[in-house]
């Protein structure tokens, strides 16, 4: 799989800002190869990070951080809101596949956050923008209104009670970072 080994919470991160690095140069991609899509059935995924972030098809999350197949267990929801079955897939993938990094991955020009600025939803999309404006109500900067909506998806996530003691007994951390879908940089927060 990646060409780092991954033993511990600083290993996890370092992956992501250098696959970000490779990403941004284009010097490599994460292993799709054959032989690794043989292994994987049998060996499993053993992902180093869970990556939560947007539905938004600007937002790679393997390609952003130059993983291959079997490094990352990426959720994905408009505005990378975080209900129940969000929760249950990071902790799935935090104490069955031994992530060891849970990182929240907002963008610039986000759609859900827009909408939820101007209160703009009908529909089952309006329960994801319920989700957002109680965050930014009363916040006219976009980009203060992404940050904040980042915030709110890591406080959703330490709602969970495994999460929580997982990370006080330093199992795992919880990381934030915002993708320029422009330069494709993502500035880690």
């Amino acid at each position: 799989m990646s060409e780092i080994t991954i033993n511990t919470i600083e290993d996890a991160c370092r992956a992501l800002v250098q696959g970000n690095k490779c990403y941004v140069n284009a010097q490599k991609k994460g292993n799709i190869s054959q032989i690794i899509k043989s292994q994987i059935p049998e060996e499993g995924q053993k992902p180093y990070a869970v990556v939560v972030t947007c539905s938004d098809s600007r937002v790679p999350a393997e390609y952003i951080f130059s993983a291959g197949i079997g490094e990352l267990f990426v959720i994905r929801t408009a505005g990378h809101v975080i209900g129940d079955f969000e929760l249950g897939s990071i902790e799935y993938g935090v104490k069955y596949l031994g992530a060891k990094v849970v990182c929240v991955l907002g963008h610039n020009h986000c759609g859900a956050v827009k909408a939820a600025m101007g209160n703009h939803g009908k529909g089952y999309v309006q329960k994801i923008l319920n989700e957002i404006i109680p965050v930014i109500t009363g916040e006219k900067d976009v980009e203060k209104c992404e940050k904040l909506n980042i915030e709110n998806s890591v406080s959703r996530i330490m709602e969970s009670d495994m999460i929580k003691n997982l990370t006080a007994e330093g199992y795992v951390k919880i990381i934030s970072g915002k993708y320029d879908i422009e330069t494709g940089i993502v500035e880690f927060y």
